[in-house]
């Protein structure tokens, strides 16, 4: 075995592994393909380059992404560390400098003793080191298929198709009933009934919303089982009803009849603190999907914990292959980071690089490896990509609905929520003194 560990990728999620590996003792090979091969996407040569927005959301301790971003700097994180130095005016947001982000994050990677940076496309999954494999949403082709021959899967997509999920406590309870279709099991979803009128302004406005424009890399054509709701709905009046929307084998208790159409919630955690909206993966903007989804009986003042969208990316079926150590089930020596786990966002896609730069390192010196505590934004999302159904699986952002709920019944959401954030950052401390990583 060699006595470095190999990083495939420089976006965020490689740059961070990169640097925590390196900072717990390791000697890290990262391994990027620019600029000698290039991507639809990316316009520069430096590592953990920005594409789209340059801003890596919020930092107030009332949301789950400011959680996440005060656990990497208590854990050291370049991403963080580089983005406070670049910050640019944008509220509560933390938005940077894009070419001066990229270029520190190059320049301290570049200077630190124990990295070596080569410029070369690694198109095999290489057997005699510990790798990690963190080259995001436009892995290269060659380098897909070696991961597909890897996995003994067909769950690595190249389409992403993402359905909102709301917040249970949002949820009218009085509009909507829990069942099960033919009421088979145990009626484990809520129903959204509505009358034939309600449907036909529904209809009326998905047709008439606004929708995203798919980039020209992009441009694919949609697998059946993944149509955007929107373009169901442009087949005609009838085709959702059909679909997601059907209201076959369900019956409203409040009336004793089978509704004119149904919107199905379904958990999206063992604590039941978020529903996904089922079959409602879109390409409508996040204003008109707030708009147009809130005419739905039930959810007319929900909060969306994560909107839809439908793009190309890559990712693993993460349940179903990896340990809550970032490593592959079928090979130990195989970690995995960033976008490719099922995560969304860049400051969820570097948090997950360092965990895995952090374990690839313990690895290599024969320590234990660590997974955060489930209370910790970082852990919560380890579980959410580790123990979902890996029949639902989809990419996701970090949010309220993924933390465990507090002990007993706070009403008050800013109390509540300012709770999950001190529990997340005391366990967090606590973790990291157990773990020697303080």
């Amino acid at each position: 075995m060699r006595d470095d560990v190999v990083v495939i990728g420089g976006g965020l999620a490689g740059s961070e592994a990169a640097w925590q590996a390196a900072n717990h003792g390791a000697k890290v090979t990262l391994y990027e393909m620019r600029p000698k091969e290039t991507t639809q996407a990316h316009k520069t040569e430096y590592l953990a380059e920005l594409v789209c927005s340059n801003s890596l959301g919020s930092t107030d301790i009332l949301n789950a992404p400011g959680i996440l971003k005060e656990e990497m700097r208590r854990l050291n994180s370049l991403v963080i560390r580089v983005a406070d130095e670049v910050r640019v005016p944008a509220g509560s947001a933390l938005a940077v400098d894009r070419d001066q982000f990229s270029q520190k994050i190059t320049q301290a990677l570049e200077s630190h003793p124990n990295v070596r940076i080569l410029r070369e496309e690694i198109k095999e999954i290489p057997t005699d080191c510990l790798c990690i494999l963190a080259t995001g949403p436009l892995t290269s082709d060659a380098l897909a298929n070696a991961i597909r021959e890897l996995t003994h899967t067909k769950h690595l997509y190249f389409f992403d198709a993402i359905s909102p999920i709301i917040d249970a406590d949002s949820i009218d309870m009085d509009k909507v009933f829990r069942a099960s279709r033919y009421d088979k099991g145990t009626a484990d979803y809520l129903n959204c009934p509505m009358d034939e009128a309600t449907y036909g302004a529904f209809y009326d406005a998905m047709i008439k919303a606004e929708k995203v424009q798919p980039k020209d890399f992009e441009k694919v054509p949609y697998f059946e089982g993944c149509i955007p709701i929107e373009v169901m709905a442009e087949r005609g009046k009838q085709t959702m009803l059909f679909g997601p929307l059907k209201p076959v084998g369900l019956e409203d208790p409040k009336t004793g009849k089978r509704p004119h159409a149904v919107v199905q919630l379904r958990p999206e955690n063992a604590h039941g603190t978020c529903y996904n909206m089922v079959g409602f993966q879109t390409k409508l903007t996040y204003p008109e999907q707030r708009r147009v989804f809130r005419m739905i009986p039930g959810l007319e003042n929900v909060e969306f914990l994560r909107l839809g969208s439908l793009h190309r990316n890559t990712f693993i079926n993460s349940p179903q292959l990896l340990r809550d150590t970032l490593q592959l089930k079928v090979r130990g020596t195989a970690f995995f980071a960033g976008q490719l786990v099922g995560v969304e966002g860049y400051t969820e896609s570097a948090a997950m690089g360092g965990l895995a730069g952090i374990n690839a390192a313990r690895g290599l010196a024969g320590l234990s490896l660590v997974t955060p505590p489930p209370t910790t934004a970082h852990g919560s999302l380890l579980t959410y990509i580790t123990t979902t159904d890996p029949r639902h699986f989809q990419p996701i952002n970090t949010n309220f609905g993924l933390f465990p709920p507090l002990a007993g019944n706070i009403r008050d959401k800013e109390q509540k929520r300012r709770k999950i954030g001190q529990r997340a950052l005391e366990d967090l401390e606590a973790w990291k003194q157990r773990s020697g990583l303080s």
